[in-house]
C-alpha cells in the first residue's frame, strides 16, 4: 500500500470511529433505560431507537470493511427485530448478553481494525453464537434460556451523570475524540483581512460618536441660553432681538450642515459594515463547507464489496463530487445515503442472469448525483436501473405491519401508496437480508431529511428503475423563508417546503366528508387553517376576515401549499408578507423540542418569528382532520380528552409546559398567575392543575390552599413545578395539599407526564 492509500485509510477509519462511538453511546444509554422502563409505549420507542442505531452502525462498519464489528451487529439487529415482532421478550439473561455485545463492540471500535488475538476471537465467536441462539433457538415469549457454555464477559460500566439521568458509557481504552475540521490557509487569509478592516470601521464609529457628542454639547449650550433671553424679552430692543434670531438661524444652519455630513458619513460606514458582515459570514460559511468527495470517498468500496458478495455486476457513478456543502449536513446525511445505496444494490439491481431475462445489460448502474440549484439548495439523487418498486407489495406490507388499515388502503392512489415506504416496518422487498429489507432504512432517511429542513420524493417504474430525489439547504445557518401572518402572529415557512403561494375564491374550496379540499393542477389537496392547527388563542379563521381594502381581491383566500416528502397540504393564512433570507436560531435547552416549531429568526424590526417545522405541521394537520371526522361521525369524541390548566407567569415556561402536555395528547389552558388560575378553575372543568409557585397576586401555595378549601375543586390534583428546591418549600407543598412537587433545575418531561398519568 503506497503512502497516499495509507493516509486515505487512516482518514476513513478516524471518521468511522467518531461515528461508531456516537451510535454505540446512544445504544448503550438506551439499553440502560430499557432495563428500567415499565410502560409498553416507552419500551417500544426505545427498542425502535436501538434498532436504528445498531442498523446504522452495521452499515457504517460495512462501508469501511470492518467485518468484525458487522458480525456482532447483525445478530444484535436480529434480536431487536424479533423484539419488535414480539417473537421474544425482555429478560435479565437477554440484558446480560446485550451488555456483553456493547462491551465487545466498544473494544472493537477502540482497536481501530487491528488483528485480534486468538483469545479475543474465541470470546467474540462465543458471543455471536449466544446472540444467534436467542432468535434461532427460541422465539417463545417465555424468555430466553442462558446457553450452557456461555463465557462470562464483564458488563459495561454505568456512570451517573449530573442531570439525574443514567447513561451506560462503554469503556474505551482509546483517547477521547475532539471534533475538528482542517482549514486551508487560503480560507483563513480573507478572515484576517476582514478583521483588519473591522478595526478601521471601529475607529470610524468612534469618530462618529465623538461628533454626535459635540453636537449634543452645542444643543445643550444653546438650550442653556434660552431662559436668559426669555427673561430679557420685554427689555430688549428690536435690533437686539433680531440679532438673537439671526444667531439662532446661524446655529440651526450649522447644526443642519453637521447632521447632514454626519448622516452621509454614517451611511457610508453602514454600507461598509454591511459589506464586511456579509463577506465575513460568507467566509465563515466557507470554513464549514467541505467537498462532497469527503463524504462519498468510501462508497465505491462499499458498493464493490456488497456486489461481490451477491454476485452482481454494478457500475457505480458519482457526479458533482466537487460541490461543497456544510460539514454538518454532510455528517448528518451520510447514513441516509448509505441506506439508499444499499437498498439499490440489494433490491433494485438483479443478478446478471435476472437482468438478461428482463432484456437488460448484465451489469446494473447506480448513479449518485449532487446538483447545485438556485437559492442555496442542493439536490441529491440516487437512481438505479433495477426492478423498480412494486406498489402492490408495499401496500400489503403496510397493512401487515399495522401502519394502515385494509379499508383505508383501498382508497389510496398510487402516489399515496408509494409514500408508505417511509413508514417504519414497511419494506419494498419481499424478504429480509443482512443488508436491508427490514423496513427501517427509508424511515431513517426521511427523518434525517426533515430534520435538515429538506424534502424527499421518489420516482419508480417497474422493470425500469427507481430514483430518489432529495432537496437540502447547502448550509444550516441561513436559508430563504416565506413570511406569513396569522392574526397578530408571524411565522416563517422554509422556502424549500413551499410549492406555491396563491389566492383562491371561497367557492374553490369544497367540503368532502366534512373535510375541506381544493383542486390544484388536477390534484385534490386537503385544506387546513394554519391558526387552528397551531392552536392560536382566540383565532379567527383565515377565511372569515381575509380582506384587502381597495383591491378587487377582498373575498379571496390566501393559500400556501406546503410539501413534505410525498405529502402536500394547502394552508390558509391571513397574509403572505415577504420572502427573505433569514438567520435561524435554536430555541435553547428548555425549548429543545417544540411541536410544529424548528427554531426562530429575528427580523430587521427586532421581532422574533418562529420557523415552522413543516413535517410536524403536516402531522398536526392530519391529526386535527381525524379528530374532526370522529366528532362529526359519532357526535362526540371516542375518548374523553383530559383537560389540564397550567398556571405560570413566565411566558417561556408556560409555552414549554403547554407544548409538552399538548404533544402528550392533553387539552391545555393557561393562566398567568394564581388568581387567574383559580377563576378559570371555578368556571371551567379541568382534570388537573400544573402550577408554578412564585407568581404575582397569588402564588402556587396560596392557589393550592384555595383549591383544597373549595367544595367543587377540593379533589382536583395539583402538581407544583417550581425553581424553589429547599426542604422547607417541599414540606410546605405537602402541607398545603399538592399532589406532586417537581424542581425545574432537574426537570424531566418524562417524569412530569408519568406523574400526570398516575394522577388522572
Amino acid at each position: 500500500m503506497d503512502k497516499k492509500d495509507n493516509e486515505f485509510l487512516k482518514r476513513i477509519q478516524a471518521t468511522f470511529r467518531i461515528e461508531a462511538e456516537e451510535h454505540l453511546r446512544v445504544f448503550s444509554a438506551g439499553l440502560t433505560e430499557l432495563e428500567k422502563t415499565r410502560t409498553k409505549k416507552r419500551i417500544a420507542e426505545i427498542i425502535e431507537t436501538m434498532f436504528r442505531e445498531v442498523h446504522s452502525l452495521k452499515g457504517a462498519a460495512r462501508s469501511v470493511d470492518r467485518k468484525e464489528i458487522e458480525s456482532v451487529c447483525h445478530p444484535v439487529e436480529n434480536i431487536f427485530s424479533a423484539l419488535k415482532r414480539h417473537e421474544i421478550t425482555l429478560s435479565p439473561v437477554l440484558f446480560d448478553i446485550l451488555y456483553k455485545a456493547v462491551e465487545r463492540l466498544s473494544k472493537l471500535i477502540s482497536a481501530g481494525g487491528l488483528a485480534q488475538s486468538s483469545a479475543d476471537l474465541q470470546i467474540q465467536n462465543e458471543l455471536i453464537r449466544q446472540l444467534k441462539e436467542i432468535t434461532e433457538g427460541s422465539k417463545s415469549s417465555a424468555g430466553i434460556d442462558k446457553p450452557k457454555h456461555a463465557i462470562e464477559i464483564r458488563p459495561v460500566e454505568t456512570v451517573i451523570t449530573s442531570g439525574h439521568s443514567t447513561e451506560a458509557i462503554p469503556k474505551s481504552s482509546g483517547p477521547m475524540t475532539v471534533e475538528a475540521v482542517r482549514i486551508p490557509i487560503s480560507k483563513l487569509d480573507p478572515l484576517l483581512l476582514q478583521a483588519e478592516e473591522m478595526i478601521q470601521t471601529k475607529i470610524a464609529f468612534d469618530q462618529r460618536i465623538k461628533e454626535l457628542k459635540e453636537i449634543k454639547a452645542g444643543i445643550d449650550e444653546w438650550k442653556a441660553d434660552l431662559p436668559d433671553w426669555r427673561g430679557l424679552r420685554s427689555f430688549t430692543s428690536v435690533e437686539l432681538w433680531n440679532e438673537w434670531f439671526e444667531g439662532n438661524e446661524t446655529n440651526l444652519n450649522k447644526l443642519e450642515s453637521r447632521l447632514a455630513g454626519l448622516t452621509l458619513s454614517m451611511e457610508r460606514d453602514q454600507y461598509s459594515l454591511n459589506r464586511m458582515a456579509n463577506d465575513h459570514l460568507g467566509e465563515m460559511k466557507q470554513i464549514l463547507m467541505l467537498p462532497v468527495s469527503s463524504l462519498v470517498e468510501a462508497f465505491p468500496g462499499m458498493v464493490r464489496e456488497i456486489s461481490r458478495e451477491q454476485n452482481k455486476e454494478i457500475a457505480f457513478i458519482i457526479r458533482g463530487a466537487e460541490l461543497e456543502i456544510d460539514k454538518r449536513i454532510l455528517e448528518e446525511f451520510k447514513d441516509p445515503l448509505i441506506h439508499l445505496i444499499r437498498n439499490s444494490i440489494d433490491h433494485g439491481i438483479g443478478t446478471p442472469r435476472e437482468r438478461i431475462l428482463r432484456k437488460k445489460p448484465s451489469h446494473g448502474t447506480i448513479i449518485l448525483a449532487f446538483t447545485a440549484l438556485e437559492s442555496g439548495i442542493i439536490e441529491i439523487s440516487v437512481s438505479d436501473d433495477g426492478k423498480g418498486i412494486d406498489k402492490d407489495h408495499v401496500l400489503k406490507a403496510a397493512v401487515k405491519s399495522g401502519n394502515i388499515s385494509g379499508d383505508a388502503a383501498e382508497k389510496l392512489d398510487p402516489e399515496e401508496i408509494l409514500s408508505l415506504i417511509y413508514q417504519s416496518g414497511v419494506t419494498a422487498s419481499s424478504f429480509i437480508t443482512d443488508i436491508s429489507g427490514r423496513g427501517l432504512g427509508l424511515s431513517i432517511v426521511r427523518e434525517k431529511v426533515e430534520k435538515l429542513n429538506g424534502r424527499i420524493s421518489v420516482e419508480t417504474e417497474v422493470n425500469r428503475g427507481t430514483t430518489f430525489h432529495i432537496l437540502l439547504p447547502v448550509t444550516l445557518a441561513t436559508f430563504r423563508g416565506i413570511l406569513v401572518r396569522m392574526d397578530e402572529f408571524m411565522f416563517l415557512f422554509p422556502t424549500i417546503n413551499v410549492e406555491r403561494v396563491m389566492k383562491v375564491e371561497p367557492a374553490e374550496i369544497k367540503t368532502v366528508e366534512n373535510h375541506e379540499t381544493i383542486r390544484i393542477d388536477d390534484r385534490v389537496l386537503s385544506v387546513a387553517d394554519l391558526g387552528e392547527v397551531l392552536g392560536l388563542p382566540e383565532h379567527k379563521r383565515a377565511d372569515s376576515g381575509n380582506m384587502e381594502p381597495g383591491s378587487g381581491n377582498s373575498n379571496k383566500i390566501r393559500i400556501v401549499v406546503l410539501v413534505s416528502g410525498e405529502n402536500r397540504i394547502a394552508f390558509k393564512v391571513d397574509d403572505v408578507v415577504d420572502e427573505q433570507q433569514v438567520l435561524v436560531k435554536g430555541l435553547g435547552k428548555l425549548l429543545k423540542r417544540v411541536r410544529n416549531i424548528s427554531g426562530a429568526t429575528i427580523l430587521g424590526s427586532g421581532k422574533v418569528v418562529p420557523v415552522i417545522n413543516v413535517a410536524d405541521l403536516m402531522k398536526s394537520a392530519l391529526m386535527s382532520a381525524e379528530k374532526i371526522k370522529v366528532r362529526v361521525s359519532l357526535g362526540k369524541t371516542v375518548e374523553k380528552i383530559k383537560k389540564i390548566l397550567v398556571a405560570e407567569d413566565s411566558v417561556t415556561a408556560r409555552t414549554l409546559l403547554k407544548n409538552i402536555l399538548e404533544t402528550a395528547g392533553y387539552q391545555v389552558s393557561t393562566a398567568v398567575d394564581g388568581t387567574d388560575a383559580f377563576t378559570r378553575a371555578r368556571t371551567g372543568e379541568f382534570d388537573l392543575i400544573v402550577s408554578d409557585i412564585d407568581m404575582p397576586r397569588m402564588n402556587g401555595f396560596e392557589l393550592t390552599v384555595k383549591i383544597r378549601n373549595d367544595k367543587k375543586l377540593s379533589e382536583l390534583p395539583v402538581v407544583l413545578v417550581t425553581a424553589l428546591e429547599s426542604r422547607e418549600d417541599r414540606e410546605r407543598g405537602i402541607e398545603v395539599g399538592a399532589d406532586a412537587y417537581i424542581i425545574k433545575s432537574s426537570f424531566d418531561q418524562t417524569n412530569l407526564l408519568e406523574i400526570i398519568r398516575k394522577l388522572i
